[in-house]
């Protein structure tokens, strides 16, 4: 029974075990409860191992440390002069290989890691491997100084090749160096930082911001920061590129810094950010179009932090020549370890390649009924069973908004249906409702998990199942589903197929009722908080943000004022006895 195992002491600190063909996989912070298990550098605490994943991830397969084969770990630090943050490493590393995982460790780069984590499970043999992020490895010798920040890759299921490899070039700025290497992904967040407001996601944020604006405002302004190359080069204008974010941008004698966001007005704001878009995309597709011409690729696979800007990858793939599209689930950080297991799990031990994932549901079932109490305000419908699911389906039909706590949690930073707040995706006022209960900034939209087999039906273009890329909505049907459609006509939506546990049963039934097949989907957490865990957490935030019910394995717990749904042979109706 071969077994791997991929660690990631990074921030979103994460676990992955490949058991038998069965994978295991899951992030720190949903234990934490810090949003990706990582804490300011002044902090002489750490949190970046990630003890409480490893331990689920071994019992739940049922395995010892010495009942594993290989060890692989993405490695971040490469000299004692990296500073603070290569002594937790050291640390970590050297607990680890005085236990019987230490024995097999080994490292692998941290972009080889990402790319691993989408090319594996893309069921693609030829495909073309892109990773851009704020910064990876040390390149060592082969490829000069610095550390990773745009790699391409020419992916076989024999070889990974590593044929392009970048930093994006400095070049002359408003003040002198203050970091040598710049990135386009400190190059997005640099910006985002100056047009979001403190509290709020900068990246994400920004980048729904941007469907509100018009990039011809700034457009001038953000090509004279961004230059393109032969061969894929990009060059960034400093500080722009880099971690500074104390430099003004000054544009139409406005100076945009991090501490003026909130004075700006959201007409100005808006239009910055969908120069920053678009500046930001054009860079992304200029590379992309190389590694096209390199490899003579049909699917590119694009992994890492920047392959989160959905709306990029609703159109990267035709605008840089390519068929198809695929992002891996959790392309972030955490999917680090993913791609550490499944490298050593194909690569190394020689296993056939995993199936193509229709679901993420690779973590901890929540806990069992009994294990929390109904909160004030609430009352307990248990042990519903087949009843659940039309019970739910009643509820939203009805326009209540309802917690969703089912099934092995996602192994992504967005929820997928097992850890979800539901809601009908028909009105304009329950995205508003929504996001007050979430805090959000008003422009923030939400995305629709949709029944696969009527995506063609809804979108002119597709989505996955990963909520990784935007689509277009049908002109003639967008207003039927106002709750989901963002201001530019596009959802950033997640298709549900038949393999799905969490969701599909109850989008059928949804569908049947309403004639909708598809649910506002958005993540049940608080504020600045992970994705829940457990089903205490779960009842306990469904009172905090006051939904209207959630239901808890086969348990509903409904609101008092929600009015009951009613049930008649096993299945709902509104005319039918009321649950007591």
């Amino acid at each position: 029974m071969p077994a791997v195992l991929g660690l990631n002491f990074h921030h979103d600190a994460s676990v992955a075990l490949i058991v038998d063909g069965r994978l295991f996989a899951a992030e720190e912070e949903r234990w934490s409860g810090i949003k990706h298990h990582r804490q300011p550098r002044h902090r002489k605490d750490t949190l970046t191992a990630p003890t409480h994943a490893l331990a689920w991830c071994l019992g739940a397969a049922g395995i010892h440390p010495e009942d594993i084969d290989a060890v692989w770990t993405p490695s971040m630090r490469p000299t004692p002069a990296a500073g603070w943050w290569l002594a937790e490493e050291r640390d970590e590393l050297a607990a680890l290989l005085s236990s019987p995982l230490g024995e097999h460790l080994r490292l692998i780069s941290h972009h080889t890691a990402h790319a691993m984590a989408g090319y594996l499970l893309s069921g693609i043999d030829h495909a073309a491997g892109l990773v851009i992020d704020a910064g990876g490895s040390s390149l060592g010798a082969d490829f000069g100084p610095g550390r990773e920040r745009i790699t391409g890759y020419d992916l076989h299921p024999d070889r990974v090749d590593r044929i392009h490899q970048a930093m994006p070039i400095v070049i002359p700025g408003p003040v002198g160096p203050r970091r040598v290497h710049s990135s386009l992904g400190h190059f997005y967040r640099n910006l985002a930082l100056r047009l979001i407001p403190p509290g709020d996601e900068p990246e994400g944020s920004m980048m729904a911001l941007a469907a509100l604006g018009h990039p011809d405002r700034y457009r001038d302004a953000l090509r004279a920061l961004i230059r393109f190359g032969t061969d894929g080069d990009v060059r960034i204008a400093h500080p722009w590129g880099s971690a500074d974010t104390e430099t003004p941008l000054i544009t139409e004698r406005r100076a945009w810094t991090t501490n003026g966001a909130a004075a700006a007005s959201l007409t100005d704001r808006a239009d910055l950010a969908a120069a920053v878009q678009e500046i930001f995309a054009q860079a992304v597709t200029h590379i992309a179009r190389h590694l096209q011409r390199l490899t003579v690729a049909s699917t590119l696979v694009f992994s890492s932090g920047c392959a989160l800007n959905s709306h990029l990858n609703g159109h990267l793939a035709a605008d840089a020549g390519f068929d198809n599209l695929f992002v891996a689930p959790a392309p972030h950080d955490a999917g680090t370890a993913l791609g550490a297991a499944l490298y050593a799990w194909h690569y190394q031990l020689g296993q056939p390649r995993l199936p193509v994932p229709t679901d993420a549901a690779w973590g901890p079932e929540p806990d069992p009924g009994s294990a929390f109490t109904t909160p004030t305000g609430y009352r307990a419908l248990p042990r519903l069973g087949d009843q659940l699911v039309p019970v739910v389906a009643a509820l939203l039909a009805d326009h209540r908004i309802v917690g969703w706590v089912r099934g092995p949690m996602e192994f992504d930073p967005r929820a997928l249906g097992h850890r979800s707040i539901l809601a009908h995706p028909g009105h304009t006022d329950i995205r508003d409702r929504l996001n007050a209960i979430k805090q959000r900034a008003s422009y923030r939209p939400f995305a629709p998990a949709v029944l696969s087999e009527y995506v063609s039906e809804w979108f002119m273009t597709t989505g996955d199942p990963f909520m990784n890329r935007v689509a277009q909505a049908c002109h003639c049907r967008a207003e039927r589903i106002a709750a989901v459609i963002h201001r530019d006509g596009t959802a950033r939506l997640q298709t549900v197929a038949n393999g799905h546990s969490g969701l599909r049963p109850l989008l059928e039934e949804f569908h049947r009722r309403t004639g909708l097949p598809l649910l506002l989907n958005t993540s049940l957490n608080r504020k600045g908080a992970p994705i829940l865990r457990a089903a205490e957490q779960a009842v306990q935030t469904t009172a905090e943000l006051g939904l209207d019910a959630v239901a808890v394995n086969d348990t509903l717990l409904l609101a008092d004022r929600a009015p009951s749904p009613t049930m008649r042979g096993g299945c709902c109706s509104r005319e039918a006895n009321p649950i007591p």
